[in-house]
């Protein structure tokens, strides 16, 4: 039988890839992992990867020496989710604040968790969550 093991990269497809990398780096405090004109690659917890591409770089395959990356590209506002500790929700709600990032919307879930969202400078929905939002979570 063939095994998923975990979800490893995420990606968001933004407008001003300098802008988008400064604000998960700042913001967000993910660790800049490589980069370069096109796309900007995040260490999420040294477990996933948060990829960032310049909106339509993907368009075309990219050729490399030990491949071929086939064509993506997304359109839209997205939504990602990064796990918290439930403990920690009020730090990363100050955190927002300091950085003058509004929150647009919370939800405390039946299961027992808690959901704090925000927007990134594309609009994509950004979701901070506590465990008990999932089953396995």
């Amino acid at each position: 039988m063939a095994t998923l093991t975990g979800l490893l990269e995420t990606t968001l497809y933004v407008d001003d890839l300098p802008r988008a990398e400064a604000f998960f780096a700042d913001v967000v405090g993910l660790r800049l992992m490589t980069s370069d004109d096109q796309f900007s690659a995040f260490d999420v917890a040294g477990r996933q990867v948060l990829l960032l591409f310049e909106r339509g770089a993907g368009r075309t395959p990219v050729e490399m020496p030990s491949g071929t990356i086939p064509a993506h590209d997304g359109e839209g506002p997205l939504h990602i989710a990064f796990a918290v500790p439930a403990d920690e929700l009020p730090a990363w709600e100050a955190r927002l604040d300091v950085h003058g990032v509004p929150v647009v919307g919370r939800n405390e879930w039946p299961q027992g968790g808690e959901s704090l969202y925000f927007r990134d400078p594309d609009g994509h929905l950004i979701e901070l969550a506590t465990p008990g939002l999932w089953p396995m979570y």
